[in-house]
């Protein structure tokens, strides 16, 4: 797992060392806590010079007046305290670490004039700048070259009016951000560093957590009758597997609560082949699989009281001599049949039979199924939103809390029987695409139909898994999306 900075909390006090960060609202002040550093005079010829107005997430670093024993000062702006959100304390850590690249000892002052700066504000902050700090440069030779910034080997120290609440509440989110960085490590390797097998291999390593974790190998899926999945992996040398986590910190009757992952771990299309601009994105189609696994491990390491399912199908797409041709019809492990007309529509029938074998074997209390699905997804909602779709009304309504809540923000999308039919075709029961219009819809359609009468959920991470716009808090082509959603679904709702 990437170098992550040390991070600890104190009470507030006089700050001696290399760099001070504080906090400043859109009026220009600072705290009662941070006044020690820097006087109101000061500051405000400071903030007058450079023309700093306090907008959220914005900031300076200059070098220190004379009189401060600092050799640097870092203000951060924090727009208006009464309007922040969790997603803007992660913020508010991003930019304070963006600012210190290559310093070695910082104390934040954590504290805004009239306002009280809770244990939980205090460790989202704190989750902002373990984000921001990671980056994937494993297969550089040189580091820290052509303005790479390092922040690895900061010390940082947190001041808060409650140090022991905020250590308390930090050690929760810390788990938190070790899933995330571990999801955006799964999508940012190469496709040949990482396939199927590679990817199994990564997952058993939950079972230092405690995590219980079976791999199905292509015999074990084709005793299972799950020609949808292995139809997508017949063209490769480098066979299929499927993933089942569990873990169990719930008790022990308790229904579960389920994950399943589209784990494509590199897709060229098929023989339905994709253009090649842009081809080297799709070691990245696994990106739902790695937050599956990402969601696992953070459950696992902050001992959540609640029992959970993560599945994860992987497969490589690729075209040789046996690869799955369009017309082909397969039986899925639900023992409905599927004509394939693209063989680039592969992520459903991946999660077709994966869906299927978690419901079937765990009944669980939901499943909620992540893909970097389709593309149309992206036409309907660009990159800043996920794609939803639900037959549950109060699932699908405490996702869109969660995903209020965190920042990684989802949109409801329709599902109907007008979007089913087209769906139907003459020589099977169905076939995987659907025509021109209402792609992601047709995907979520097709993925239904293997879930049954159980509350399910379908996020189309197309968009926000990788390559998405840059924040604060990410700057990876891989974001690790999905992991401090379902996080926050859990501990909000399910948790015992």
């Amino acid at each position: 797992m990437s170098k992550r900075p040390s991070i600890s909390f104190a009470k507030h006090a006089p700050v001696e060392g290399n760099t001070a960060v504080l906090l400043v609202n859109a009026e220009g002040k600072i705290a009662a806590a941070a006044e020690s550093i820097i006087g109101a005079a000061t500051l405000s010829r400071i903030i007058n010079v450079s023309d700093f107005k306090g907008k959220l997430a914005s900031g300076i670093s200059t070098i220190a007046p004379a009189d401060v024993q600092l050799d640097r000062l870092v203000l951060i702006g924090a727009g208006d305290p009464d309007k922040l959100k969790a997603d803007d304390w992660l913020k508010l850590g991003g930019a304070a670490l963006s600012k210190v690249a290559g310093v070695k000892n910082i104390s934040v002052i954590l504290a805004l004039p009239d306002m009280e700066v809770t244990a939980e504000s205090a460790a989202e902050f704190a989750l902002g700048m373990l984000l921001r700090s990671y980056s994937f440069n494993k297969y550089k030779t040189k580091k820290n070259k052509d303005g790479e910034k390092d922040y690895h080997s900061a010390r940082i120290t947190i001041h808060v009016a409650d140090p022991q609440a905020a250590k308390k509440a930090f050690a929760q989110t810390e788990a938190v951000a070790e899933g995330v960085i571990l999801a955006r490590d799964l999508v940012n390797e190469p496709a040949n560093i990482l396939g199927p097998i590679e990817f199994a291999e990564r997952i058993e390593e939950l079972k230092k957590l405690d995590v219980k974790v079976e791999i199905l190998s292509e015999k074990d899926m084709k005793k299972l009758g799950m020609g949808s999945l292995l139809g997508v992996a017949q063209g490769s040398s480098r066979p299929a597997r499927l993933a089942v986590m569990q873990w169990n910190g719930g008790k022990g009757k308790d229904q579960p609560v389920a994950f399943v992952g589209k784990g494509v771990t590199f897709d060229s299309g098929g023989l339905s082949i994709k253009t090649a601009g842009g081809m080297e994105e799709m070691k990245g189609d696994m990106g739902g699989a790695a937050a599956v696994t990402g969601l696992m491990h953070t459950l696992a390491t902050r001992k959540a009281k609640v029992n959970v399912v993560g599945i994860v199908g992987i497969v490589e797409n690729m075209i040789n001599g046996e690869a799955q041709r369009p017309g082909d019809i397969v039986t899925s492990m639900s023992g409905q049949t599927i004509e394939v007309l693209n063989t680039d529509a592969e992520g459903r029938l991946v999660l077709a039979d994966a869906l299927y074998y978690c419901n079937d074997r765990f009944n669980p209390k939901f499943v909620i199924n992540l893909a970097t699905l389709t593309g149309a997804i992206m036409i309907a909602l660009g990159l800043h939103y996920a794609g939803l779709f639900s037959n549950d009304d109060a699932l699908a309504d405490q996702l869109l809390e969660a995903g209020q809540g965190t920042g990684e923000k989802l949109w409801r999308m329709p599902l109907g029987p007008e979007y089913d039919k087209l769906l139907d075709t003459k020589n099977a029961d169905m076939k995987n695409i659907g025509g021109r219009y209402g792609g992601a819809i047709i995907a979520a359609q097709f993925l239904k139909r293997f879930v049954g009468d159980t509350p399910w959920a379908h996020l189309d991470i197309a968009a926000t898994a990788m390559g998405a716009p840059a924040n604060e808090y990410s700057q990876s082509w891989a974001s690790g999306f999905g992991v401090r959603l379902l996080d926050r679904l859990v501990r909000d709702n399910f948790e015992s």
